[in-house]
């Protein structure tokens, strides 16, 4: 069968078009960790440790010290973040989004109450760690502020998708003020609010009392996939 000329241009620029879009769509992810140091990483709060090995983040639990927080210098407004967790059963953690952190006190306005942050304390939403048998990783915490927003009580099947002893994903979508959180592909939370619309990323070592024990968090394959703002 014979292809007119335009006809065949036609079906060749549909084929070429499709092609970039694909190739544009997994270009727009960008790693978050270059698998070698802490370049392009902060610490703030506590005095956890946090090393690279083997191509891996680790944080490591330090006694009588607060809630420790490795952050990306940059911030992000509407994204996709990805990433891996091997977490010690025996401490919490979370992964910050959309987050701030100001050298001097904050206040902030929630309703009738008046909520005050001190200087230097990173606060914003949080897809909690929880390997207490609650099961609430998934969940969305606000660190430092309000608290919890999205508990996952009662959600059987958001509960039983974090597996302990494991490597488990956690995606984190973040588009306008519509937040969601999956733990190996199971949708866990969906939350509609405007607090925040830009923050940094933050890698979660919980403080542990006077424990001494050192317990290890892991995190690997962490990349982002920023979203276009609507014109």
């Amino acid at each position: 069968m014979r292809i007119r000329s335009s006809a065949f241009a036609a079906l060749a620029l549909a084929v070429c078009l499709a092609g970039c879009v694909h190739t544009s769509k997994e270009a727009a992810w960008q790693p978050l960790f270059n698998g070698q140091d802490l370049t392009g990483w902060v610490q703030r709060g506590g005095n956890a440790k946090f090393h690279v090995t083997d191509g891996l983040i680790v944080g490591t639990s330090v006694p009588n010290t607060g809630n420790t927080f490795l952050c990306t210098e940059r911030t992000y407004r509407n994204f996709i973040l990805e990433l891996e967790v091997l977490q010690n059963p025996e401490i919490n953690s979370g992964i910050q989004f959309r987050s701030l952190w100001f050298p001097e006190p904050k206040t902030y306005r929630d309703g009738d109450r008046e909520i005050k942050v001190p200087a230097g304390r990173v606060h914003g939403y949080q897809c909690e760690l929880d390997p207490t048998p609650r099961k609430w990783t998934g969940g969305i915490y606000e660190e430092g502020r309000r608290g919890w927003l999205v508990p996952l009580s009662g959600k059987t099947e958001a509960q039983a998708a974090y597996k302990l002893n494991e490597w488990n994903r956690i995606r984190i979508e973040c588009d306008g003020d519509q937040l969601r959180t999956f733990v190996n592909d199971v949708p866990c939370a969906e939350l509609v609010d405007n607090w925040t619309g830009e923050g940094f990323v933050g890698l979660q070592v919980h403080g542990v009392g006077n424990r001494t024990e050192p317990m290890e968090i892991r995190w690997r394959n962490l990349r982002i996939r920023e979203l276009l703002e609507q014109p």
